[in-house]
Order: C-alpha cells, then structure tokens, then sequence
C-alpha cells in the first residue's frame, strides 16, 4: 500500500490550538483535533501494514490507531517543546501494536525461527565481540546464505512488530522502542531515566554497527518517516528489498539487546 504523509495544520495554528486546548479541555475542541489527525492515524495504520497478512484488516488497525490518538491528546504537553505530531505517531504505533500483540496474529512456527535466529545471533555476537555477518549466520545455522535470507524474507512481517516491542525498561508494562529512546519522558524518577539512556545508547550502538544499507533503513523508517516503497526509490533497490533489510536489522538489534540483558556488552 502506497501511503501519502498527511498535510496536518501549519505550526502556528497548531500551537494556538493547543493552548487553548489546554485551558479549557474542551471536548469541541478535543473533536476538533481529532477530526484534524485522523490522516496521521490511517498513515501509522498504513506503514504498520506493509507485509501483515490480509487477515490482518487496514480498518481494524485504523480502529486500534483510534485508541492512542485520543491517548496522546489526553497526555500531550504542550510545556516539552515537542511537536504533537512526533509524540502522536508514537502512541499510535504503540495502540496498534498493543492490540496485535493480544490478538496474537504470528503464527507460532514464524515466532519460533524468528526467536531461534535472534538467539544464534546473540551468541555468535557474545563470541565474536562484533557484529555477526550474514554468512557467518548462515554457517551457525547449518543452511546457505540464501537459505538464511530467505528464512529471513519468511519473518519480515513481523519485524514491524517486534522492533516496536523488544526494548524494556523495567518491568514488561514499561517499554522503550525506538521512537521512545530519542527522548526520554521528564515525568520518569531518576532510576528510569538512567535505565532509559543506557538503553538509549544500547539502541544507538547497535544501530551505528549494522551494515550501511540496513542502517540507512532504519534511519529512514523510523526516524524520516519513510515508507519501505519510499526508502528504496532512495536506495534504488526494491521494495521486497527494502523489507528483508529492516528484518535482517531487526534480528541483529533484537540480538544486541538480549545480549545487553544478560550483562554481555
């Protein structure tokens, strides 16, 4: 699905809107910036939808998206210079991916290789004290490189899912993803916080020591906003492409975190 960037409204008016929002609470209003970032919804529910199955309906994750646009308006603070839309998408992203995970979509075989892949990853990286190669990979699991990025393409649906899952801090009802470790929440006590920025740079490390073209991926996914039709008209590579490259990252920063986990950094 080839998804447009919703036009929200200019940043001045933008931020007339929420302060007065924040004075009054008004549930006109509330109804009003609703109806304004709905396109923000359907564009999240749009790139989460790239590679689900087609069980998996567009409507439903606009509906799930539904749920934390009224969360992020009810807690956005207008005081931490952030745009809405930034904190928006990932609350968003964050419903979404909190319905699916109850909904428990990937069938377990998937869920099972992708565990197995990231856990040869983990040790071959726990060995070789670098990143682990694709072949190396490949070698471990007793199977050709082609094999292995097959394997790969096999899982790349859930990638989407689980690299907006796998960071935790604390205890599993607090999680930190990608989108949550560029800024850490004011509100968290000084033991959190701390435990957010090792993460942080636990996220920052591993990013900086993927291959280029998977770095490059997750720059532009997550941090451009770009879709994978998007990153590979800029890559000049295909889509499918594109969508192996952001699983192959996936297990590797899934990897680095088990093994931060364990205390083997």
């Amino acid at each position: 699905m080839d998804v447009a960037k919703p036009q929200i409204i200019n940043d001045e008016e933008e931020d007339e809107l929420w302060k007065e929002f924040s004075k009054s609470k008004s549930s006109t209003l509330r109804d009003k910036i609703i109806r304004k970032y709905m396109p923000l919804v359907k564009y999240v529910a749009g790139k989460v939808s790239v590679g689900l199955p087609a069980s998996m309906e567009f409507d439903d994750l606009v509906g799930f998206g539904q749920f934390g646009l009224l969360d992020a308006i009810n807690k956005y603070d207008l005081t931490k210079k952030v745009k809405f839309k930034t904190y928006a998408v990932t609350r968003i992203r964050g419903a979404i991916f909190d319905e699916m995970r109850q909904l428990d979509w990937v069938p377990r075989s998937v869920r099972q290789k992708t565990r197995e892949i990231e856990d040869i990853i983990s040790e071959l990286e726990a060995k070789l004290s670098r990143p682990a190669t694709d072949a190396e990979i490949a070698k471990e699991m007793n199977i050709t490189e082609e094999e292995y990025q097959h394997t790969v393409m096999k899982i790349s649906g859930t990638s989407v899912l689980s690299l907006n899952d796998v960071w935790y801090s604390g205890d599993d009802s607090d999680h930190v993803s990608i989108g949550d470790s560029i800024e850490s929440p004011q509100s968290l006590n000084p033991d959190v916080q701390v435990e957010r920025e090792e993460i942080r740079k636990v996220i920052i490390q591993a990013i900086n020591e993927l291959p280029e073209k998977e770095k490059m991926v997750i720059v532009l996914y997550y941090h451009e906003d770009l879709t994978f039709k998007e990153i590979g008209q800029v890559l000049d590579v295909s889509e499918s492409r594109i969508s192996q490259l952001h699983s192959n990252a996936n297990v590797h920063l899934r990897a680095k975190l088990t093994n931060f986990r364990k205390g083997i950094f």
